[in-house]
């Protein structure tokens, strides 16, 4: 797992920092259908999920201590959830863009990463993965 803030994403974009909170989900593990190879058409295997969200400050100021005043950690778990239980994937890139697709077609995201990693591939491995960036054009 990479360690991912804030500052990571102002190489990208540097007034994300002064703009942006950065919302995290850490190994989100799902047993998911995905794969191109036999041996992972058998039933869903193991995938490791992490999210990094920047969400504008003007949307999750959290000003009052109250849900409303930010943007809801349960909806990038159950929207990531859905896409996963979705269908068999071939690819991990696949399910990692549908993730990024839904995060940056939330107005409040102005940037994230996603990150997916399959544990048990390969037994001299600690996992294969993908992951992807993308930052909304100021």
């Amino acid at each position: 797992m990479s360690d991912v803030s804030l500052l990571t994403f102002a190489v990208l974009d540097p007034t994300l920092p002064r703009r942006a909170r950065l919302l995290t989900l850490r190994g989100l593990t799902l047993p998911v259908r995905i794969g191109v190879h036999a041996f992972e058409r058998n039933g869903p295997q193991r995938l490791r999920i992490d999210v990094d969200a920047c969400v504008d400050l003007a949307a999750a100021h959290a000003r009052h201590d109250h849900l409303e005043a930010t943007f809801d950690y349960d909806a990038i778990r159950d929207t990531v959830r859905a896409l996963a239980a979705q269908r068999h994937f071939e690819l991990q890139e696949t399910l990692c863009d549908a993730i990024l697709d839904w995060l940056m077609a939330q107005p409040a995201v102005l940037a994230a990463r996603v990150r997916t990693a399959k544990p048990d591939v390969y037994p001299d491995c600690d996992a294969v993965g993908v992951e992807r960036v993308a930052v909304r054009c100021p």
